[in-house]
């Protein structure tokens, strides 16, 4: 129902007038968080340091490096993100070259699936492939192969595709995604995350210290800061 029209200099018709462009901000700057929160849209994520360090436990999925390493990175992500595609493509290379293989960083990840079903389904299959040796090689797969949320692009069917490149044993792999083995794995790992802070993704801990996002301007820049620091 519109509103009753009123004379251009009454109280009312411009505490109106003035609530319209608040409104419209408010309702605006609710949008953007709701876009970031999901990890989609036409905006970028900037990466944002966390001020405290907290302590976070590893999880149970494969360490990529050196367990001794000075320095820890825990990212907590949903394979579906578009901005962990971004860290996959654009920060982990650097990671894994620079750090990883030299020996002075150790990464893990700790899913946080947040976006659906297929978010669910695509960090259960990445589990069933672990259960064979290829977490990693999954992994990487998974975010190669991202293509919108809940499309189709995670189905069973696909994950179990997928499966089937990496030479795996597709009669354990079926069965192990069908029957939900890691289902509860994956929903104790999003709470965990919650738990320790993390709202969206990606959010990369190292050394207890958050990143959260990926600056895709400068992708690298703020976790080198971090990481650095603690190198030091």
């Amino acid at each position: 129902m519109e509103p009753q029209q009123e004379s251009n200099d009454s109280p009312r018709s411009l505490k109106s007038s003035l609530s319209i462009p608040i409104s419209i901000v408010v309702a605006g700057l609710l949008v953007a968080g709701a876009v970031w929160f999901r990890g989609t849209g036409n905006i970028d994520t900037t990466a944002q340091v966390g001020a405290k360090p907290v302590k976070v436990e590893l999880g149970n999925l494969p360490i990529l490096g050196d367990e001794k390493a000075k320095i820890t990175i825990i990212e907590f992500a949903d394979y579906q993100c578009p901005y962990c595609e971004a860290f996959f493509t654009q920060v982990e290379p650097v990671l894994r070259d620079e750090y990883v293989k030299k020996g002075l960083a150790k990464v893990q990840w700790r899913d946080f699936a947040f976006l659906g079903p297929e978010s669910f389904w695509s960090a259960e299959a990445a589990r069933c492939a672990n259960d064979q040796g290829k977490f990693w090689q999954y992994h990487d797969l998974l975010l190669n192969r991202q293509k919108g949320e809940n499309e189709g692009a995670f189905s069973k069917e696909n994950l179990k595709k997928f499966a089937s490149e990496l030479g795996l044993n597709t009669t354990d792999f079926d069965s192990c995604l069908d029957t939900g083995k890691y289902t509860q794995a994956v929903k104790d790992d999003t709470d965990y995350g919650r738990s320790v802070g993390v709202s969206g993704t990606p959010a990369t801990f190292i050394n207890g210290e958050m990143v959260v996002g990926v600056d895709r301007n400068n992708p690298f820049a703020q976790f080198k800061v971090v990481i650095d620091k603690y190198l030091k």
